[in-house]
Order: C-alpha cells, then sequence, then structure tokens
C-alpha cells in the first residue's frame, strides 16, 4: 500500500547516512504516563455520553416527541445519535489539520471544554410537553456541536499517544485509549442504571421521565472539569516536536511535508481507502454492542432496562480488560493476523448470538453479548495505533481525523439508525447482524493490501525506544532489521560523532 504513497511523494533512498543511537527519542515514562491518562481522559467522557444516550433512547423518546407515533418518536430519537456524526468529519478536517499546525495538546484541550459543554447542555434542555416538538432541534444542535469535538478528540487522542509512545509497544499503548472509551460507556450505562434504580424506588416508577433522565448528562460537567485541568498539564508529543522544528528545512522531501486537506486526499487516498474499510467494519461492530443493543433488546427481545444495563456494564467492563491483552498479542504477532481474527469473528459469531437473544433468558442474553464483544475487541485493540501507523508525522493528525470520522460517521455512527430502520423494513430480527457481517467482509478484502506496521518506526519520525540501551541494540542491528527504513526517517544530514551524540 504505501509503495503507492512513494511514487506519489518520492523519498530519497538508503544512503550512508545511518541511524544513530542520538537520533532515536528515548520516552520518558512519567510523561508518557501523564500523557495516556490527560488523552485517554476525553475518550472516557466521549463514550460516558454516547453510552446515557444510547441507554436513555427510549426514555428520551418520550420526553423528546411527547405526542408524536412511538416507533417514529424511537427513529427522531436514534436521528439525533446520527446526526452527531454527520459534522464529525467537519471536525476532523478543520481540528485535524490544525493540530498538525499548532500541536496536539492544544487541540485536545479545546476538544474536550467543547464536549463537556455540550453535553451538559443536552441536561438542561427544556422537554417536548414544555415547549413542544421544536426542542428536537436544540437537541440535535449540541449533538452536532458533540460530533465537531468528537472529530478532533478520537483521532487527537491516538495521534498524540501513538508518537509518544515507545514503537515496540505502540499497540498496547494506545489501545488503553479504547479500554478507557469502554469504561466510560460502561460509566454512562452504570450512570443510567444507578438514576433509575434510585430515582423510581424515591419518586416513583415516572421519575426518570419526570426530571430524572437530566443527572447522567449533568455529571458531565464536574468530570469535564476535571479533565480540563489535566490537560493543561500535558506536555506535547516528542515526534511533532521534532518534525515541527524541522519542518522548514529548503530540501525537505515531500514525505515529511506538512499536507493541507486537498493533498492528503491527493496523496494518501490508499491508505484513506483501506483505513475507511477497517474502522467501517469496527465502527458497525462497536456501535451495535454499544448504541444498539440496548433498543434492540428493549423492542424487539423484551429485555428489562435494568438487566440491559448491568449486562452491558459487565460485558463492556470485560471488553476493557480484553483490548490490552489483545493489543500486546498484536505488538508480537503484527496487526494483520488481529485484523483477521476480529473480521473472521463477526462473519462466524454474529449469528449465532442474534439466536441467543431471541430466547429472552438472562443467561442468554450475557453469552449473547459476549459473543458480539469478542470480535469487537480484537477491532478496538488496533485501532488508535493501526490509524496513525498510516500516515506520516507532518500529516498525520489532520489524515487519521480525515479517515476515522469519515468512516465512523458514515458507518459507525449510523448504525442504530440503521439497523433499526432494517428490522421494521424487512421485519428480520437478524438484519443487524448481516448489516455488521457486510463491512466486516469488505475489511477483510482490504486487509489484504494493508502492509504490516507492527514495532515500527512511525512514518516520517525516528524510532522512539523505551531506554538508551535499546537505541544501541536497535542500532547495531539496523543493517538486518527490515523494519527498519531511514529513507522514511527525518534524519540531520551529518549528524553528531557517536560519542558526542546525545539521546533525546
Amino acid at each position: 500500500m504505501f509503495e503507492q504513497s512513494k511514487e506519489q511523494h518520492p523519498v530519497r533512498p538508503k544512503t550512508a547516512r545511518r541511524l544513530q543511537a542520538g537520533d532515536c527519542i528515548v520516552v520518558d515514562k512519567d510523561e508518557l504516563r501523564k500523557a495516556q491518562v490527560g488523552a485517554g481522559v476525553g475518550n472516557f467522557i466521549e463514550w460516558y455520553d454516547i453510552g446515557v444516550y444510547g441507554y436513555l433512547a427510549v426514555t428520551m423518546t418520550s420526553v423528546f416527541t411527547e405526542g408524536m407515533d412511538e416507533r417514529m418518536g424511537l427513529l427522531v430519537t436514534l436521528l439525533g445519535f446520527a446526526v452527531s456524526f454527520i459534522v464529525r468529519p467537519l471536525g476532523g478536517m478543520i481540528l485535524g489539520p490544525l493540530g498538525d499546525r499548532i500541536g496536539r495538546r492544544k487541540v485536545l484541550f479545546f476538544t474536550m471544554a467543547l464536549m463537556a459543554v455540550a453535553t451538559t447542555g443536552i441536561g438542561l434542555l427544556p422537554t417536548a410537553g414544555q415547549v413542544g416538538l421544536w426542542v428536537i432541534i436544540p437537541l440535535y444542535l449540541l449533538k452536532m456541536l458533540q460530533g465537531f469535538s468528537t472529530g478532533g478528540e478520537y483521532s487527537g487522542a491516538a495521534t498524540y499517544i501513538s508518537e509518544f509512545s515507545p514503537d515496540r509497544s505502540r499497540g498496547f499503548m494506545a489501545s488503553l485509549l479504547n479500554s478507557g472509551s469502554m469504561l466510560g460507556f460502561a460509566a454512562g450505562a452504570s450512570m443510567v442504571a444507578v438514576t433509575t434504580a434510585v430515582t423510581t424506588s424515591a419518586w416513583g416508577d415516572s421519575a426518570m421521565l419526570e426530571g430524572g433522565w437530566r443527572i447522567p448528562f449533568l455529571i458531565a460537567l464536574p468530570l469535564g472539569v476535571v479533565a480540563i485541568v489535566m490537560r493543561l498539564r500535558l506536555p506535547e508529543s516528542p515526534s511533532f516536536e521534532v518534525a515541527h522544528a524541522k519542518a522548514g528545512s529548503e530540501d525537505i522531501d515531500p514525505i515529511f511535508v506538512r499536507h493541507n486537506l486537498p493533498n492528503i486526499f491527493k496523496h494518501y487516498w490508499p491508505q484513506i481507502l483501506i483505513g475507511c474499510c477497517l474502522v467501517a467494519a469496527d465502527g458497525t461492530c462497536g456501535y451495535l454492542l454499544t448504541s444498539y443493543m440496548p433498543t434492540y433488546l428493549e423492542t424487539q427481545v423484551g429485555s428489562d432496562p435494568v438487566h440491559t444495563a448491568v449486562a452491558a456494564v459487565v460485558v463492556l467492563v470485560l471488553l476493557a480488560v480484553m483490548i490490552p491483552f489483545v493489543a500486546r498479542w498484536s505488538d508480537r504477532i503484527g496487526r494483520r493476523p488481529i485484523y483477521a481474527m476480529a473480521t473472521i469473528g463477526n462473519l462466524v459469531l454474529l449469528l449465532p448470538a442474534f439466536t441467543l437473544m431471541q430466547m429472552g433468558t438472562l443467561w442468554s442474553l450475557y453469552l449473547a453479548l459476549f459473543l458480539v464483544s469478542l470480535p469487537s475487541a480484537f477491532f478496538l485493540a488496533l485501532t488508535a495505533a493501526v490509524m496513525s501507523e498510516l500516515f506520516p508525522t507532518a500529516s498525520r493528525f489532520g489524515s487519521v481525523g480525515v479517515t476515522h470520522n469519515l468512516a465512523i460517521s458514515v458507518f459507525g455512527g449510523t448504525t442504530p439508525l440503521v439497523s433499526q430502520i432494517l428490522v421494521e423494513v424487512t421485519g428480520n430480527p437478524y438484519a443487524p447482524a448481516f448489516y455488521v457481517m457486510f463491512f466486516s467482509l469488505v475489511a477483510l478484502f482490504a486487509l489484504l493490501k494493508m502492509r504490516e506496521t507492527a514495532a515500527r518506526p512511525l512514518l516520517g519520525s525516528v524510532p522512539v525506544v523505551s531506554s538508551r540501551e535499546e537505541a544501541i541494540r536497535l542500532v547495531e542491528g539496523q543493517d538486518t532489521n527490515e523494519r527498519i527504513d531511514t529513507s522514511t526517517m527525518l534524519l540531520a544530514p551529518e549528524p553528531a560523532a557517536p560519542e558526542a551524540a546525545g539521546v533525546r
């Protein structure tokens, strides 16, 4: 795949300029931990909101579409989930290139503040019973504001952590973002379950409709304040700093140029296409589990909302635990084998899972959700690292923002709405499973064109290592190490003598 990019962007061949220990970036472990927590908290809050909205979908149908046909009202509510994804590509297209220009941390600070304000705003909206159905308009606008911020949030966090992580463990380090996302969703589902239990026991069965639904959304405000304070202390990505410092070199190769949006499409369209196929499979699988299952189980199977929420929390916590283990495995055996397992897993497991759901028992509910979550764990373990590994450092934030947000908006975020429409139109309760299986099949073909990226330096960056000793070993073995290609690294033309070179 990257060979085509090389033809469009010729880079210098390997020359006498060899990699030196001083060229490598040695990661400061304390700063890495600070970066992981600071970046991960945004994804936690993003998925907290998705969890709250997903598990309150039926309740919010009554709140915001009162007087409308119930089935149409549910579609209107799910459309509110989908509209946030309409503007996600816009957020990625604006905030991504901006992050390549001014830095990752500044954009991440902005997206966090915007997300917290929008989520809190939903909790303050009046109901349709108070002001009429026009309240759907501000609901959609706030969801779109969330979508715009999210367009820069995940791509920025994935880029930031991937650039901060040692090459040999980048999959594991970056996967913690999605572990945090699953915990955030579990926290949102848990908050809905706890709020429902407490308010209904204290004020009756109608308590959630009469105002209890606001509580989970308003919790986003203190969470957002904590996240903003944490992000104020984030260091900048070391790979970005090196690339940014050398971006003004006169004879710089095109691969190291910070491209605008049209040139990103022009030069990196093969990577964008492959990335979109992988994210489409990832997104339809993930959002089926996290955002549509509550609605499906309540409306099609008749599951009790509390049982559904509790089962989802258990499965999502298990998913959060599985993700880093799978990612660590991918650092050892490669990304492509793990993706193959994920796609084949969906093709094999989804139909049995939906069959189990139709049984309507508690044990079948847990087992069905586990079967759906297993392939999702394999996808989510790779997303952050692989999206970052597809593109060079100089244009990485913008490229990841475009690729991830286009695919997740068109295919992932619309999964709840499309799945419900498919069930309504076809009358087939297995229709959502077939929808997800189709995109897994597409991803399996795209995988054939993807180059292996595990444990290699990021394109456009020098190697990132965990110690000076690792840097020395890497330099000594560079002639036989197929993962080292200095033509894709921004190296000074005349390095200092080895004994004088300092390790960054």
